[in-house]
């Protein structure tokens, strides 16, 4: 029968979740999926100074925006520290841990001497096999792990293939801290185990920590689960990820107008990659999804790319999922909170009916509120410098008469807006971007929009009628 596949996401809430983080979320999540399996969520707060409620809320806050469901109880790293002082005393009691007298001072020495002979700066074993009756009586001793002092180490790393360590320079390091508290170190083993952890996927700056939990697991006689080490994002220009290579929090993304099923499907083709294939749906991603097409190099955050992928996105939303998206995620937006007090009713009934003009034209959603604005723009309206030219003294002469038209209009539709619109150029001899500019720019107070038909039809007779006078009565 085959091992039942348990992967975890382990952030420590030290911050928020970072685009890095939502990818090794969603990979474990798919991978899981995939194989029928449970994806658990460990938060890994033992950092007690650092860790925040703030950022607790905003990486289950992120993850549930991303749609990244998981499976039992949230675990908290920090409640289960007895549970990992147990284990470190076992070690202890059965000669494979003992306690190390040495002093920050001393290590710090240590380090430094071996720095200067070539060697790697570790700890060199002082107290592994010295007499217990040596110890100093003023100082408490922290628990060190026995770990082998010559052979290899060998990783089998689902991403990174086979990765050897030489034992010599895995050095015997800390369990329990002089106070009494569990290093990461034997935490995240101890969690792993408990949790039936089989498949750990994580970033490959965790490489070298495979080597050093792999001596617990083997210490303890417990089964290692499989590795798979991803490699890290790199900015554009193809350094590491950092603050000035802009949006790193996943809701600064969701603040952009992204879309989580967009995000999801780049995230995933970032180090993963099946054929050509650049949009694949979330139920497409679970199927094909395998640890074995994922990438040994860096991948490259392309801004460019993610708003293509979720402007693919945006047009295939239905728009009644779009409506509560929008109106839900507005107040994040850039100067959103004050759109949120200035959208009455009536604009958001305008907005729906222009979702689909409006989303074939837009790549985010703070996009398409930008199409939007002449729908929700208050009169009499700011014009453009380009606008303002454009309502000369003639194009008002014609807005006066094109405005009976559209009064006496009975049906107020696109076909009859068109078909009124169209006759009165051709009646008039002009071009139709004669009648259409002046227009546009009395409806919009720009140069630049949807069709002139669907602003017409958009606002409204009344609407559309009381701001084209607006310019004649000026």
């Amino acid at each position: 029968m085959a091992e039942k596949v348990v992967t975890r996401f382990a952030p420590s809430p030290t911050g928020f979740l970072h685009i890095g983080g939502a990818r090794t979320a969603l990979f474990n999540w798919l991978f899981a999926r995939a194989n029928g399996g449970e994806m658990r969520l460990r938060i890994e707060d033992t950092d007690r100074e650092r860790s925040t409620e703030a950022a607790i809320s905003a990486i289950i806050d992120g993850l549930k925006w991303l749609e990244l469901d998981w499976d039992g109880e949230t675990v908290f790293q920090f409640a289960r520290a007895q549970r990992h002082r147990e284990v470190a005393e076992f070690l202890l009691e059965n000669d494979l841990a003992y306690r190390c007298y040495t002093t920050p001072d001393e290590l710090a020495e240590m380090r430094d001497k071996a720095r200067a002979e070539g060697r790697p700066p570790v700890y060199d074993g002082t107290w592994r096999d010295r007499d217990p009756a040596d110890a100093p009586k003023d100082i408490a001793p922290a628990i060190r792990l026995k770990t082998p002092r010559d052979g290899e180490t060998t990783i089998e790393d689902h991403v990174q293939g086979t990765v050897i360590f030489k034992n010599q320079d895995l050095d015997d390091f800390v369990l329990l801290r002089s106070d009494g508290t569990p290093t990461y170190m034997l935490s995240v083993v101890v969690d792993d185990h408990d949790m039936d952890i089989s498949h750990i996927i994580r970033g490959d700056d965790h490489l070298t920590n495979a080597a050093r939990q792999f001596q617990i697991y083997k210490a303890m006689d417990w089964r290692v689960p499989a590795f798979a080490h991803l490699p890290l994002i790199h900015g554009p220009d193809g350094a590491k990820l950092s603050k000035r290579h802009g949006a790193l929090g996943i809701e600064a993304y969701r603040a952009m107008g992204y879309l989580p099923a967009a995000l999801r499907n780049y995230l995933a083709r970032l180090g993963w990659s099946h054929g050509d294939e650049e949009i694949i749906p979330t139920e497409q991603l679970i199927e094909w999804f395998g640890l074995e097409a994922i990438g040994r190099s860096p991948a490259r955050l392309d801004f460019d790319k993610l708003e293509s992928v979720n402007g693919v996105y945006l047009s295939d939303i239905s728009d009644s999922e779009l409506m509560q998206r929008l109106q839900s995620t507005l107040g994040e937006f850039e100067g959103g909170a004050d759109l949120q007090e200035k959208i009455t009713e009536d604009d958001w009934q305008r907005i729906e009916i222009a979702l689909p003009v409006l989303k074939s034209r837009a790549k985010t959603l703070v996009d398409l509120m930008a199409q939007a604005k002449f729908i929700y723009l208050r009169r009499p309206l700011e014009f453009t410098s380009k606008a303002r030219k454009t309502l000369t003294p003639d194009a008002v002469n014609l807005l006066q008469q094109i405005s009976e038209k559209l009064q006496s209009l009975e049906t107020w539709s696109l076909a009859e807006l068109e078909s009124l619109t169209k006759e009165f150029a051709e009646k008039s001899e002009l071009k139709f971007g004669q009648v259409a500019q002046p227009l546009r720019a009395a409806l919009t107070g720009g140069v630049d929009s949807p069709g002139i038909f669907d602003v017409l039809f958009i606002l409204g007779k009344v609407e559309s009628l009381g701001r084209i006078q607006d310019q004649l009565t000026d």
